[in-house]
């Protein structure tokens, strides 16, 4: 149980012993103190949630509570409100050019301007055979075997109902997502995306780590990972919940981010032996088999554009140069 410590304090023998001999007594019957704790759409049944309560306030013990799924409620959107879909997909590898979508998972939800969450309106799952055997790694990774995905397709013209009404796109890594699911179906092209990984500073808010298991924890649950449909509801939850270290929540910090433009700056042409320094900055190689240059780039946000352009010229070329600048929205971004 080692890999649980960040969850759960280990106690002595003795300390165990003592422990476990108070719980074999008779005892009342205990009362939570207030409504019970609830989770996304579901209230814990009483009696157990007052135990885990009690644990709790020890100081010694903290509870992950099963996340449950929002209930679905099918309705039209409100006046003031937008949809947003969480989209996950596993696939039978990295590169979206050759490896194949095996399951796609998407739920929408309403929310409005300001960031408040409402409902979830629909829910989308399916899984796909592929034209190879999936292998034993992905099988490891997502829990999808061959036999699980055999004579399954998915319907992409469902899949482009879903996403018409849209306005905004959520994945957690969505430079990975966004490729796969832009190959797949109609539909994702020409929405707005927002990354939950790239536009959210986890670190900031007192979170370790930004992979959806430890952040679901993090929030007091914990979830089925590694389905499609599952990670969306969990990183929803991730989303809507409080921050513990600033106001608010992660869902309205990513609206703020992705309605923000950005810019792609790409240090063309650098000195080789620069290679390290631009790595230090945040910088990521391209090697233009897509089509865009051969080059080093960065996205930086709009105030920091004149402070990037004058590092290349001073520290990297050591003259004026202007380099290449893409300007990047939420429309753009993340694409293959």
């Amino acid at each position: 149980m080692a890999q649980q410590a960040d969850f759960f304090a280990l106690l002595t023998v003795d300390e165990a012993v003592e422990e476990l001999a108070a719980l074999a007594k008779p005892r009342r019957k205990v009362r939570a103190k207030g409504p019970a704790k609830t989770g996304p759409d579901v209230a814990y049944d009483a009696h157990h949630e007052a135990y885990a309560c009690e644990l709790e306030a020890t100081g010694r013990y903290r509870v992950l509570r099963k996340l449950q799924p929002r209930t679905v409620v099918p309705r039209a959107l409100e006046l003031g409100e937008k949809l947003a879909v969480i989209v996950d997909t596993e696939t039978t590898g990295l590169d979206h050019a050759k490896d194949e979508v095996i399951e796609l998972g998407m739920v929408a939800f309403t929310y409005r301007e300001d960031g408040a969450i409402g409902d979830v309106i629909d829910t989308f799952s399916a899984l796909r055979e592929p034209s190879v055997p999936i292998s034993a790694t992905i099988t490891k990774l997502t829990g999808i075997t061959s036999e699980m995905v055999a004579g399954h397709a998915i319907d992409l013209d469902a899949v482009a109902r879903f996403m018409a009404p849209a306005s905004l796109v959520i994945a957690h890594n969505a430079r990975f997502d966004r490729p796969f699911c832009e190959h797949l179906a109609e539909g994702f092209d020409g929405k707005a995306w927002a990354c939950s990984v790239a536009e959210v500073p986890w670190g900031d808010f007192g979170f370790e780590g930004v992979k959806l298991g430890y952040l679901i924890g993090q929030c007091g649950m914990f979830h089925n990972g590694h389905r499609a449909v599952d990670d969306c509801h969990a990183l929803l939850e991730v989303l809507a919940a409080p921050l513990k270290e600033a106001p608010g929540t992660a869902f309205a910090r990513l609206l703020e981010t992705a309605r923000r433009p950005r810019h792609r700056v790409w240090a063309e042409s650098s000195p080789f032996e620069m290679k390290d320094a631009l790595k230090a900055r945040g910088y990521r190689w391209n090697d233009g088999s897509d089509g865009r240059p051969k080059s080093w780039w960065r996205e930086v946000e709009d105030e920091a554009l004149e402070a990037e352009i004058s590092f290349l010229q001073q520290e990297i070329y050591l003259r004026d140069v202007e380099p290449y600048v893409q300007k990047m929205t939420a429309f753009d971004r993340y694409k293959a």
